[in-house]
């Protein structure tokens, strides 16, 4: 009869809420520790795809685009500036990808730079509070890359290569008597012809220069744009 009294009074209240149950052993806290290792390294891998994804899409569309413009001499080079813009909106998509996927990037370091190199290759120098970042990230997680410098970043890895390309084939348009004429491939143009070439619409070829200068100097600015110093919790030492 005491252990029926004794198994009883261990229940939970009804309507309180049982507390969890946490490791008891260094056998259960081991692991627990490898499923959210793996729970972490599952999410990061999630979006490390969708940024991959991304990119992907970024490529297929410069090169269709490039395909499209000079395949005949008779396409517009609209189609290029058209290609400018979907690719500053994929980077736009791209950069607010990266900011999740650097989330669980920072607690995958963690777990492997401070507790699994040190059960590797012991060094005495891991400290108590090594998870306290992890556990601060998990009650509020918080972005630890801000929006501009995500797109700087990925821009600078892998966009900037795609609007040079871009920049290239649509200078080579405007330059190019084959652009509305019919006959051999031409490149030494006078300025008039250029700016005509470059029209747009209704927009004059100059105005046109002028959006383009400005657009690229804005391309290179956030290439060469520094970013603030952060600890490896943050990028890691493998830049991805």
């Amino acid at each position: 009869m005491a252990g029926e009294v004794t198994a009883l009074s261990t229940q939970p209240d009804e309507g309180q809420i049982p507390s969890p149950h946490l490791p008891a052993s260094s056998t259960e806290a081991i692991n627990l520790m490898v499923h959210y290792y793996r729970g972490e390294l599952g999410r990061m891998a999630g979006w490390r795809d969708r940024i991959d994804r991304t990119t992907n899409w970024a490529i297929t569309v410069v090169a269709a685009m490039l395909s499209i413009s000079l395949s005949t001499p008779s396409s517009h080079h609209g189609v290029l500036l058209f290609a400018m813009l979907l690719i500053s909106l994929l980077l736009l998509i791209e950069a607010r990808r990266y900011r999740f996927f650097d989330v669980y990037r920072a607690r995958v370091r963690q777990i492997e730079k401070k507790y699994f190199a040190e059960f590797l290759e012991p060094r005495g120098d891991l400290s108590t509070d090594w998870a306290a970042a992890i556990a601060k990230s998990l009650r509020k997680p918080e972005f630890l890359i801000g929006y501009r410098e995500a797109a700087c970043r990925r821009l600078r890895r892998n966009y900037s290569w795609m609007y040079l390309i871009l920049l290239l084939a649509w200078a080579l348009k405007i330059s190019s008597s084959t652009m509305t004429e019919a006959g051999p491939f031409d490149v030494a143009l006078s300025v008039h012809q250029v700016l005509k070439n470059a029209a747009l619409g209704p927009i004059p070829g100059g105005a046109v220069l002028v959006i383009v200068a400005a657009f690229y100097f804005l391309v290179v600015a956030a290439v060469l744009h520094e970013e603030p110093s952060e600890g490896e919790r943050v990028r890691g030492e493998a830049h991805v």
